[in-house]
């Protein structure tokens, strides 16, 4: 066990808890379920990810956390207060970075700011910009920064207001494999530095295993809890713990279980979904194959 490994989620408080959060769409077809019954218990300093297949409902939960959406049933609450709109101890990045293109990126980071009519915290702002690497680039505009270095600013965005919470829909899921390993490692340095919870939704589930102390896996829609993963490595992790048989297997493992799930004909009940154990020595992916990846 590293000294720096995250305790145990049962050993710490809840932070963050979902109840029976159902989404459903009203549509010109008729409805369209997207989440239904999905429960999870986020402990405070945990670091958990979300993976399902491609459609099952992980960004609508996620933004539904951030009260960003209304839930249907359910409820999402935060140290006990329940969340139905934006609240100032949640931060979020996107897909894709959203950075205005008329600002340069200290303008930008400050936008939060600007809409809450506070004054920018600029001594935490500036650490923050240094220690992701963008020093010195606060006068250029998107335009002018790579894909990666626009992650990073919208990274510095969402904790720039200093929340106990960040959310993160598939931040990565543009940029390439270098580029993403990179943000990969930072993410963990600054949850290992800050212990935020952070809750991350991916389609890679290499990723998810690489970064996260538990993995919820979630059904076809409307998306139910399938299974939690617990995640046994020691941090801090390194790029090379990738290459082991024991992530191999794990991610086989977590692909399966994906898989399984894929129909709505295979949904699972969420009343007694219990964490799996050890990875299991189910065959590996064929080399070549996608074995890393949810479809989507």
């Amino acid at each position: 066990m590293s000294s720096t490994e995250d305790p145990a989620a049962k050993d710490r408080p809840a932070k963050l808890v979902v109840t029976g959060a159902t989404k459903t769409y009203q549509t010109n077809s008729g409805p369209l379920h997207a989440v239904a019954d999905f429960s999870m218990s986020i402990a405070d300093g945990e670091f958990a990810c979300i993976v399902g297949p491609s459609g099952c409902g992980k960004t609508t939960l996620l933004w539904s956390i951030a009260g960003l959406h209304s839930l249907t049933s359910g409820r999402v609450t935060l140290d006990g207060e329940e969340i139905t709109e934006p609240h100032s101890q949640i931060g979020m990045v996107f897909q894709e970075a959203n950075l205005l293109p008329w600002r340069n990126l200290d303008k930008n980071i400050e936008l939060p700011f600007e809409i809450k009519r506070q004054k920018p915290d600029r001594e935490r702002i500036n650490k923050l910009i240094d220690r992701v690497g963008l020093a010195g680039f606060g006068n250029k505009f998107p335009r002018e920064l790579s894909g990666g270095m626009q992650q990073r600013a919208a990274i510095v965005r969402a904790l720039s207001f200093n929340p106990s919470v960040l959310l993160m829909d598939e931040p990565f899921g543009a940029l390439d494999a270098f580029t993403r390993d990179e943000m990969n490692l930072l993410v963990e340095e600054i949850w290992l530095e800050t212990r935020k919870t952070i809750l991350f939704v991916t389609h890679n589930i290499t990723e998810a295993v690489f970064l996260s102390d538990r993995v919820f896996v979630m059904s076809a829609r409307p998306g139910r809890l399938a299974k939690i993963f617990d995640i046994p490595f020691p941090r801090p992790r390194t790029l090379d713990l990738l290459a082991t048989k024991e992530v191999f297997d794990l991610v086989n493992e977590i692909k399966a279980e994906i898989q399984i799930g894929a129909t709505p004909a295979n949904h699972t009940s969420t009343e007694n979904v219990q964490p799996a154990s050890s990875p299991s020595r189910t065959p590996p992916s064929e080399p070549g194959q996608s074995g890393d990846r949810t479809n989507g």
